[in-house]
Parts: C-alpha cells; sequence; structure tokens
C-alpha cells in the first residue's frame, strides 16, 4: 500500500501543471517582494509629501492602550507599548501594491492573448452547388432553388 502511495505521489509530482504552479509561485513571491518594495520606497514618499508630509506606515487608530501611556510617535513604539492598533495606513499601501500587481497580470495576459490566434468558428453552412445561396450543412435540398443536393 505504501508502495503505491509513493508511485502515486511521484506521478502527481511529474506532471507539467503541478511544476508549472511551483514556478509561477515562485516568481509570484519574487515579483510580489519587487511590487511591495517599489510601492513602500518609491511611490510612498513622493504621495506622502504631496499629502502633507503624510508616512503611511505610521497612520493608525488606537483601539487599546499599552502597558505604557499615549501618545506614541510611531506605530512600532505602539507595538512596542503592546497597545492594540488598527493599522489602515498599511492597509492603504497594501491595497496599491494589490493594484499594481493586479494592473502588470492583467497587462501581461493581455499581451499573451495576443499573441495567440484567434479561434475560428467551425462552418455551420455551405454553398448552394447551383443557386449559390447559403444553407445549412446537413441539408440535403436547397431551400431557395430546391435542387437536390449530394451529400
Amino acid at each position: 500500500m505504501f508502495k503505491g502511495f509513493i508511485g502515486d505521489f511521484k506521478t502527481f509530482l511529474q506532471r507539467g501543471n503541478v511544476i508549472d504552479l511551483a514556478v509561477a509561485f515562485v516568481i509570484g513571491t519574487a515579483f510580489s517582494a519587487i511590487v511591495t518594495s517599489l510601492v513602500g520606497n518609491i511611490i510612498m514618499p513622493p504621495i506622502g509629501l504631496l499629502l502633507d508630509k503624510v508616512d503611511f506606515s505610521n497612520l493608525y487608530v488606537i483601539l487599546k492602550e499599552g502597558s505604557t501611556a499615549g501618545p506614541y510617535l510611531t506605530l512600532a513604539a505602539a507595538k512596542k507599548a503592546g497597545a492594540v492598533t488598527l493599522n489602515y495606513g498599511l492597509f492603504i499601501i497594501s491595497l496599491i501594491s494589490f493594484f499594481i500587481i493586479a494592473l502588470v497580470i492583467f497587462s501581461i495576459v493581455r499581451v499573451i492573448n495576443k499573441l495567440y490566434p484567434k479561434p475560428v468558428a467551425p462552418a455551420s453552412t455551405k454553398s448552394c452547388p447551383y443557386c449559390y445561396s447559403s444553407i445549412p450543412l446537413a441539408a440535403t435540398r436547397c431551400p431557395s432553388c430546391t435542387s437536390q443536393l449530394e451529400s
């Protein structure tokens, strides 16, 4: 029984789609790290400057004070004091990262779809050899000229 399990598992791992999924996961994780860095280090600082020097990573609401009473100057200070916080600034950064990743994936899929030829619909009609009107493929007689058609 155990030998059959190992054989089935080996067959499962050797399928192309499992390997493709593993490669896609690794590339996606690396890409996500790049986009997170892009958003946190390149995009958000200028936006913060435009919005009166706002640091999005330090936007939070204190739900419960920590062992040391506030006010806390940074999110890290609030966490260190044990305060319970609602980190809406980090959520905004995550939303921007998500939209950038979604935009890039959409663009990639769109380009890939343009590389493949569009499928041609199979013919559902044929031309009558006598009057050249369009008739269904399965027709044995032309509805326009009533000619008997060869099968």
